[in-house]
């Protein structure tokens, strides 16, 4: 299951507004290692395309050494669709490189609604997975715990 914060959601929205009629990309990172998106990671499209996205190579690489720099990792990677509804494309899974993030696809082919989805994606299977948006992550201190408790 994928926990987020709205605002988190509703940038990755603005984004892929923003961007339309070409699909838009980014990262959210979090911590190393805890599940928890925090920072918001817009990238460009390098392929300027309604249909395909592609990170450009030398932002995706400054972007990634900043992470590790940060202790953290791509806990989301996004993209929206412009035409289709928020499901990854066989495109989309040959590219989803890492295992553990959150593939989130955010579909802006309506112009009133948006559909934000959530997958993860390991060794080309594809998982749908509940995605939960709060208003803000509070957590249990029972020392080593660092679980989301949505209240």
């Amino acid at each position: 299951m994928l926990v987020i914060r709205r605002d988190l959601v509703d940038a990755m929205v603005a984004h892929a507004r923003r961007d339309h009629p070409d699909e838009a990309c980014g990262v959210i990172a979090g911590p190393e290692g805890s599940d928890r998106p925090e920072r918001f990671i817009p990238m460009d499209n390098a392929e300027r395309s309604p249909t395909f996205y592609r990170f450009d190579a030398a932002e995706q690489l400054r972007v990634w050494r900043e992470m590790d720099r940060n202790d953290e990792a791509p806990v989301v990677i996004y993209h929206s669709h412009t035409a289709t509804e928020a499901y990854p494309s066989r495109t989309d899974v040959s590219y989803a490189g890492e295992p553990d993030a959150h593939y989130v696809l955010v579909s802006t082919r309506d112009p009133e609604e948006h559909e934000v989805r959530s997958y993860r994606i390991v060794d080309g299977v594809v998982t749908e997975e509940p995605v939960e948006v709060v208003e803000s992550y509070m957590f249990a201190h029972n020392g080593a715990d660092d679980t989301p408790d949505c209240r």
